[in-house]
């Protein structure tokens, strides 16, 4: 098939070319789009990892804290233990509060 100076079939008209294009790069940007889509985040998967880190979290503060004031102090058990037992019960009282909150809404507001 011979093609002028531009690359393109001279045969064709211009609107026809355009047309064809269009088409094709319609086509291949719906594929790009599918295939880099991003899945939507799921509301539940953000509750229990807020559940797990504040009930993970809350302990291992107080229990960090309670370690640094018994050495701070020379007592090591006393502090460690009631703050690791504070931040249990801070950890627990969270997680009430955050399963009380709807899957759409913000713990806290």
């Amino acid at each position: 098939m011979a093609t002028d100076e531009t690359g393109q079939d001279p045969k064709l008209p211009p609107d026809a070319r355009l047309e064809s294009l269009e088409q094709r790069l319609g086509r291949l940007q719906e594929a790009e789009a599918k295939r880099t889509g991003r899945a939507q985040p799921n509301p539940t998967t953000r509750i229990w990892q807020l559940m797990f880190s504040h009930l993970v979290g809350a302990p291992a503060g107080g229990g960090i804290i309670g370690w640094g004031l018994d050495t701070l102090f020379g007592t090591f058990p006393t502090f460690f233990l009631i703050l690791l037992f504070v931040g249990f019960g801070v950890g627990v009282v969270n997680v009430m509060r955050i399963s009380k909150t709807p899957p759409g809404g913000t713990p806290g507001a």
